[in-house]
């Protein structure tokens, strides 16, 4: 491999890259050779010894929390993967039996749930391929609201409206919620969440409330809630709006990184003996006739590399469909004229800056003005605000709506303090989920939606899982099993093992790993925490494959942006562990960027499509069609459609206009000019002013300055404004005046240059945000709250 030379400079660290040796190697390198794992003796264990082993984790280390495993266990390359679906051995050769050729089960999708299935199926013992068009966590299961959550909103629903059956769903929840933090203890973790609290008979309902949901969770509950009184609650969260609170109620839910959640349930899959592979697509179902019954039954499917081109079929014995909001496409294979059973809803989230937040503090609006819930809550160094919950079409990358956007933003400000104050330039990245609601097409009433997934069996015996969220899919993925089992007449070895199946990462990882990190590779600290909290215990076979930077500390790992903790090895890394095949599945699922700041992953893009080259050998022309698809997915990550044609002008310039443009961009206090008040991309800016005008602003202020004290004198404000033609707004300056602590009123009154510097960013926000701010009435809510459970 490329990187086998960088990875033995570091003696152990290498051999953490490249070893294989520790006990259950052997057993589940015979299952990747297509050998029978009861045939014979494997790895010194007889055959009848094996039938009685319970489980056998091949992930599983000896090496204590923290330090760094002796061996590694190696996904096979995705080529492997793709001969094993072809019914060819690993290695290509034509050698497997027709009866070795055929899968147990196929699984349709790579989300959370075909990824939930296929674990769950391989340590049953089964044989099972899964697939996905595009890549694992693509669609929904990247763009949640990170939140690993038994539904607060639904038990007050269950409770107000006398309803077992969500009382069911949020006990249930709370049960997988524990699991969740077990199982992944690196990428999930305990998050506490304030509900701010304004009138008095609010804070027994909420204590009533929180001590319920903890008492719901029994022995699977985590940190209890808590009462803080007014003056800790704005110590703990001092960005909140103080006027008229009264305190707050504190209650604890989990939190993970989604995608890479995603990722690792499906190398862990393929650790178990799954074959699993991204970028192929089902194009038909394959029926045959069931000779006991007479009628056509799925039996495998047709499928082609989107990588290639190439197209083969695959059989199994039984077929699930776990593609989420695409479910309806998949069913229309198999029954053309069959009713859609998915209602879609869209679910748009923001990040924003980190400072808007406590850093280990999230918060719940319980009362918007929708009836619906919106969560801001601290992420992988930023801020995540949502949700809206909006009747949409099902399309592959869908976009977050200006609209929906700043309904968010007005939703915030009002339980912000009114000194913080948040613009659209603040948001980081947007998204939009599609949510996969449910109709059960079995129902007396087909427009009802089932609250919950749902489970359908077709004629043919296609299986179709769809519905539910993240928290639960462990539990709906073993349903779905189960149903596989009984349907396909299956002989599993075991029953379902995955409550206790630890995922890749987290069997020699511990909390304070990050030290090792530091000591042993010379990484910098925030770098060190940032790979031991996304990798585990694999964040030492990313260093392994990291650069030296020639300097004495830190000492290796070249940063993909300067202001993210996200280095070269990462990237090296998805492409060799973790089926990495584009760079919007690096930007996007592996490393987060697109997620954590859509325009430093576009600054990043030449930088991590020069990394993937070097290790898939990607000519120019694939370089270039990479850093425009990068752009495209960009573009519904809440960057504006212009940066497309941004990026054909910049391919236009010439090498000298392209070194001036890089000499742009600093203050310049002799600077002239005006303001562009009208400049598109000023809307979606961080800073509201850009350095050239930040320049003329501070020239012309210093013109007005006749005493040279730092101060101008309202009188003198209209004449600034006119030299850098500064519209007047059409209500006038008096109430933005006055909001900037200025009076108005007295033509003599001293203004300094940071109150005037607040006059003029508000009036530019109040002309970019013309005609974009949101209606009394977005027609948003039209989903019905009980369904929805509140948009989360």
């Amino acid at each position: 491999m490329a990187r086998t030379a960088v990875a033995l400079r570091y003696g152990a660290a290498g051999t953490a890259a490249a070893g294989l040796a520790y006990g259950g190697y052997s057993y589940y390198q015979n299952k990747r050779n297509g050998k029978n794992i009861l045939d014979g003796s494997i790895g010194g264990y007889s055959s009848s010894l094996l039938s009685s082993i319970h489980y056998a984790d091949p992930l599983e280390t000896p090496t204590p929390p923290g330090m760094r495993p002796h061996a590694f266990w190696t996904p096979p390359r995705r080529q492997e993967m793709i001969n094993d679906l072809r019914g060819l051995a690993r290695d290509g050769t034509d050698t497997k039996s027709a009866q070795e050729r055929e899968f147990d089960l196929l699984v349709i999708g790579g989300g959370a749930t075909g990824a939930g299935c296929t674990l769950d199926a391989a340590t049953r013992g089964l044989r099972v391929a899964m697939v996905e068009r595009d890549d694992f966590a693509s669609g929904t299961s990247s763009k949640s609201t990170k939140l690993v959550h038994g539904g607060v909103r639904y038990l007050q629903k269950a409770i107000m409206g006398l309803d077992y059956e969500q009382w069911k769903m949020v006990r249930e929840a709370l049960h997988e919620r524990k699991t969740f933090l077990k199982i992944a203890p690196y990428l999930s973790n305990e998050l506490p969440i304030l509900l701010p609290v304004y009138t008095w008979w609010q804070l027994p309902y909420f204590w009533i409330g929180c001590k319920m949901y903890d008492l719901l969770a029994g022995k699977q509950g985590i940190s209890s809630s808590y009462i803080m009184g007014r003056d800790k609650t704005l110590e703990s969260f001092p960005m909140l709006r103080a006027e008229n609170l009264v305190g707050s109620m504190v209650y604890f839910d989990g939190q993970h990184n989604d995608a890479r959640m995603n990722s690792a349930l499906a190398v862990t899959a393929a650790a178990h003996g799954a074959v699993v592979a991204n970028h192929v697509e089902v194009t038909s179902l394959i029926k045959e006739k069931d000779e006991a019954t007479g009628k056509e039954t799925v039996r495998g499917a047709m499928m082609r590399d989107n990588e290639t081109g190439e197209e083969w079929a695959v059989k199994a014995k039984g077929v699930i469909n776990a593609t989420g909001p695409f479910s309806d496409a998949i069913l229309k294979m198999d029954e053309p004229g069959m009713a859609d059973i998915v209602a879609p809803s869209s679910g748009v989230h923001l990040v924003l800056p980190s400072y808007f937040s406590p850093k280990n503090m999230g918060m719940l609006d319980p009362a918007t003005t929708d009836g619906r819930v919106v969560f801001f809550l601290p992420w992988e160094g930023g801020v995540v605000a949502g949700t809206t919950d909006t009747r949409c079409q099902v399309e592959a990358d869908p976009k977050p709506s200006e609209k929906e956007i700043e309904w968010i933003l007005s939703e915030i400000r009002r339980f912000l303090s009114p000194d913080v104050k948040i613009r659209r330039g603040d948001v980081l990245s947007a998204w939009s989920g599609i949510r996969p609601l449910v109709r059960d097409p079995k129902a007396a009433n087909t427009k009802d939606l089932v609250r919950n997934h749902m489970i359908h069996v077709s004629e043919s015996g296609l299986i179709t899982i769809a519905g539910g969220k993240w928290t639960t899919y462990r539990e709906m993925a073993k349903e779905t099993v189960d149903k596989a089992v009984d349907a396909f007449g299956l002989k599993p070895l075991r029953d379902c093992q995955t409550e206790s199946v630890r995922l890749i990462g987290s069997h020699a990882w511990s909390d304070t790993m990050f030290i090792k990190l530091v000591q042993n590779f010379g990484v910098d600290l925030e770098v060190a925490k940032h790979l031991a909290h996304n990798y585990g215990d694999r964040a030492w076979a990313v260093c392994a494959l990291g650069d030296q930077r020639g300097a004495q500390f830190p000492s290796l790992g070249e940063r993909i942006h300067p202001l993210y903790p996200f280095i070269d090895a990462e990237v090296r890394y998805a492409v060799q562990y973790e089926y990495a095949l584009s760079v919007v599945d690096v930007v996007g699922r592996r490393l987060r960027l697109a997620f954590l700041d859509a325009q430093a992953a576009r600054e990043s893009l030449p930088k991590i499509v020069d990394i993937m080259a070097g290790e898939l050998g990607w000519d120019e022309s694939r370089k270039r069609a990479e850093r425009r698809k990068g752009l495209e997915y960009l573009t519904t990550m809440g960057l504006p459609d212009s940066i497309l044609d941004e990026e054909k002008e910049a391919s236009a310039r010439t090498p000298s206009e392209v070194a001036s443009q890089r000499r742009q961009g600093y203050v310049n206090l002799r600077t002239t000019g005006s303001l562009d008040f009208l400049d598109p991309a000023s809307y979606y800016r961080r800073g509201v002013f850009s350095a050239e005008e930040i320049g003329a602003i501070l020239s012309a202020f210093s013109e007005f300055d006749v005493h040279g004290d730092g101060h101008i004198e309202v009188k003198d404000i209209r004449p600034f404004f006119e030299s850098i033609n500064v519209p007047e707004p059409p209500e006038g300056l008096t109430a933005i005046l006055e909001s900037a602590r200025i009076n108005a009123a007295d033509p003599a009154a001293a203004v300094e240059f940071e109150q005037m510097f607040d006059v003029l960013a508000g009036i530019k926000e109040a002309v970019q945000s013309k005609g974009r701010l949101p209606k009394e009435n977005l027609g948003l809510n039209q989903i019905p709250t009980h369904r929805s459970g509140g948009g989360v």
